[in-house]
């Protein structure tokens, strides 16, 4: 980005400012925001006139209130210390006159983009909208680099097109991450379902030298292995592909670990009875909604030996307290170890802000499906409309 001349230029960044908004109208987690200020504030600093593009929550393509970018304007404002105007629209005449009004080193904030259909199908007139507003695009929304979207791929068509400084580094660290880890390189996988995983589960075999699985995806490696698995989450059609993964490993001679015992309950619910028991004693009405201790240890004695380390996905039903122990238990692990360590994934994230450690890992991630879509090895949409300007 530091190539284009900016000065008094309008400049469209696609930022990613979807961030949870409480029932009081405010911003409850400004993460987000706020890695995007280095490349706000260089382009302030170039004296530029920067519009800001982004989605929040899924509206579907229709106005809805509770996702309006209102919230989202009054936090920046305060974080950058000037005003913001918020536009009502992203395209049209609202839009329009708003930009015309803009002085050099002014901010204006577009209407949530997903309050028109054609942002999610990439509809080239809406895109072809979105850059004449602008000189220049600048795609700082890592989080959305996978959806070929009007906003992330299609306004690149238009308009010279770079990226942002947060796009720069999430590219950077993740790329240097596959190309030459320092080992042994150790992937931590958890979250609900292994069919949101197999891919990177597969292509991660290639790379890493060991690979430990949590969460409820765990269920269906476990029921591959003969265990019966109670009442728990399963995707009893993904059994046999499991089978297969677990055999795959053993192949490429990847450590491939899965919970010892897990702390079960009558039901997902805090107040539910619960104990903790070895895999192989789940019972028929019970469901597991942890990892067990004997589990945090075997899988701890491992990170605490890796020198790279990626974590995506909790080890178990971690907003619910009984049963956060194991995906806080990790997430402390990895912030002593000497490790690099790269986090991805909303639900990793909050577990580590939760735990409280999370100025101590090397890389937070801020894209869950485009951080996994990236080490799967595909190629994200809204990077590749940036290397082909």
């Amino acid at each position: 980005m530091r190539a284009q001349e900016v000065s008094g230029k309008r400049v469209l960044v696609r930022v990613d400012f979807n961030v949870p908004v409480g029932q009081n109208g405010q911003v409850s987690d400004d993460t987000r925001i706020r890695a995007a200020l280095p490349t706000i504030n260089y382009l302030l600093g170039q004296k530029a006139k920067v519009i800001l593009v982004s989605h929040l929550g899924r509206p579907k393509g229709k106005i809805d209130e509770k996702y309006r970018m209102d919230p989202v304007a009054g936090r920046l404002s305060e974080l950058l210390g000037q005003p913001v105007t918020k536009v009502d629209d992203c395209v049209g005449e609202l839009a329009q006159s708003a930009v015309d009004r803009m002085q050099s080193g002014d901010v204006v904030l577009l209407e949530n983009v997903r309050f028109h259909p054609e942002e999610e199908k990439n509809n080239e007139d809406f895109a072809r909208q979105l850059a004449g507003l602008a000189d220049i695009f600048v795609n700082d929304a890592f989080g959305t680099a996978h959806r070929a979207h009007a906003s992330t791929e299609g306004v690149a068509k238009f308009l010279p097109a770079v990226a942002g400084f947060l796009m720069e580094n999430e590219l950077n660290m993740l790329g240097k991450l596959l190309a030459e880890p320092e080992r042994p390189f150790v992937a931590v996988m958890g979250g609900a379902k292994v069919s949101d995983k197999i891919a990177v589960i597969a292509s991660l075999f290639n790379k890493v030298d060991t690979l430990i699985i949590g969460g409820g995806m765990a269920n269906t490696f476990l029921k591959a292995q003969g265990f019966e698995t109670g009442i728990s989450l399963l995707e009893a059609d993904k059994v046999e592909m499991a089978q297969g993964l677990i055999e795959e490993a053993k192949k490429r001679g990847v450590n491939f670990l899965l919970p010892v015992d897990v702390v079960v309950a009558v039901a997902a619910d805090p107040g539910a009875d619960r104990k903790t028991v070895p895999v192989e004693k789940i019972p028929t009405d019970w469901m597991a909604l942890d990892i067990g201790p004997e589990s945090v240890a075997r899988f701890s004695e491992v990170l605490q030996a890796a020198r790279t380390v990626i974590w995506n996905g909790p080890m178990g039903v971690f907003e619910m307290e009984p049963f956060a122990k194991g995906t806080e238990a990790i997430a402390r692990v990895l912030a002593e170890t000497d490790a690099t360590t790269v986090i991805g994934g909303g639900d990793s994230v909050a577990a580590v802000k939760k735990a409280g450690v999370a100025q101590k890992i090397t890389h937070i991630s801020t894209g869950g499906g485009a951080s996994l879509e990236f080490l799967e090895g595909k190629q994200l949409p809204g990077v590749v409309a940036l290397l082909d300007k």
